[in-house]
């Protein structure tokens, strides 16, 4: 059936998206939550979600690290276990969205809607999608062993998984066999289904741009806790094959740990990094960038290059014209409006007017610092490379008394 003449509605997805929530709706109204059913719930939530995030995105869809076998195959079957596709469909428009970010070539295209990146893409598809969805670089799964059994497998390894797994545990542990099912199977696989989708939908559109902001990913803290550590968006879109998300000690990233810390009984090796010195440009040019358009934002006065230049005589002749100007470090300055408002008084302004008073100015009265300089900035009048032998000043002026 065609949506607005565009789009075919993708039954068999929209059916398991739609109806799964429902399940775990009636669920949650009419079956006791036993502890140790909530207990293991979150459990194979975690195990689930890991199944996805360090199985299927950062293993297969970047190669961002190696794995021993049993490692393997125990994150195709908790990957398998979210019910949301198989490593190679998954990795596949992975791949494209990377490739394509922004795009219409992009799976989950973020300007396409909030919505849409989230799960609208999975709801509907174009007649022709398989033509206009980006091509992408598969020799490496297709000839992954692991990967194509799970595929040819995967829909009774999903019901496995997804449903009979978690609730025969809970059946036999301690006798919740109708709560394992609603609890630990449909209600958790809702749960790490919208967590997940948050990489594709509230990574793009909240937090900060902090190494490029060509393309849309986002870093933020309440996306990396939603999403099981993949909230530092913006870096993971810069430097995908890393196997790290958040690469700070104290960001939150349960993906990162639990990669690193298998590493140490051999199950996953070659963990790859990008080079920091490369990752630190990137963070500067983003700053750089920042404050360039800040910078764009204020008011500088006229720069220097363009003021007019005078000789000392054309000097002279304006201060009979304006007689509150005085020169420091080669600009004239027209003091007049700040006169009164000078927080040394009004008496050393006057010392100096009509004077070169760069000495005084830089440390033999007092030495300014910015506040003066970038004030003075709007004062500008006109460069004055060499006073009149009249309007030099010594650095502290005589004659003016102070207690």
């Amino acid at each position: 059936m065609l949506i607005k003449g565009k789009y075919l509605i993708n039954w068999p997805q929209a059916t398991f998206l739609i109806t799964t929530p429902l399940i775990a709706l009636w669920g949650l109204f009419n079956v006791p939550l036993q502890s140790k059913t909530l207990t293991w719930a979150i459990i194979y939530y975690f195990i689930t979600g890991l199944g996805i995030t360090a199985g299927y995105h950062r293993l297969w869809a970047h190669k961002s690290y190696s794995a021993a076998l049993p490692y393997q195959i125990w994150m195709a079957l908790a990957g398998v276990g979210a019910a949301e596709g198989s490593i190679r469909w998954w990795s596949r428009g992975h791949r494209a969205h990377h490739r394509f970010t922004d795009t219409e070539r992009d799976p989950y295209n973020a300007h396409k809607g909030f919505f849409w990146a989230h799960m609208g893409w999975m709801l509907v598809k174009e007649p022709n999608q398989n033509a206009i969805l980006g091509k992408v670089e598969m020799s490496d799964l297709d000839n992954d062993p692991i990967v194509r059994w799970q595929h040819k497998y995967y829909v009774p390894l999903l019901l496995t998984m997804a449903f009979v797994f978690p609730t025969v545990v809970a059946g036999l542990g301690w006798g919740d066999w109708v709560g394992g099912f609603f609890f630990a199977g449909v209600a958790r696989l809702v749960f790490v289904h919208h967590a997940t989708f948050c990489v594709n939908s509230l990574a793009h559109y909240i937090g900060e741009q902090t190494y490029d902001d060509v393309r849309t990913p986002r870093d933020h803290l309440l996306t990396a806790l939603v999403t099981m550590g993949e909230g530092m968006h913006n870096y993971h879109h810069e430097f995908p094959n890393d196997y790290r998300n958040a690469i700070r000690w104290y960001q939150y990233d349960p993906t990162k740990w639990l990669i690193r810390a298998v590493s140490y009984v051999g199950l996953t090796f070659d963990l790859k990094r990008f080079p920091e010195n490369e990752v630190q440009k990137g963070k500067l040019m983003m700053r750089e960038k920042k404050l360039n358009a800040w910078r764009a934002k204020l008011d500088w006065g006229t720069p220097v290059e363009q003021l007019p230049e005078w000789d000392a005589d054309r000097f002279t002749e304006e201060l009979k014209l304006n007689p509150f100007m005085m020169v420091i470090d080669g600009v004239a300055y027209d003091v007049s409006l700040f006169i009164h408002d000078h927080p040394g008084g009004v008496a050393w302004i006057k010392l100096y007017l009509g004077k070169d008073a760069s000495a005084a100015f830089n440390g033999g009265v007092y030495k300014h610092a910015n506040a003066a300089r970038n004030l003075m900035s709007q004062m500008r009048v006109a460069r004055v490379p060499v006073v009149p032998p009249k309007a030099k000043a010594a650095p502290a002026a005589v004659g003016l008394k102070e207690e």
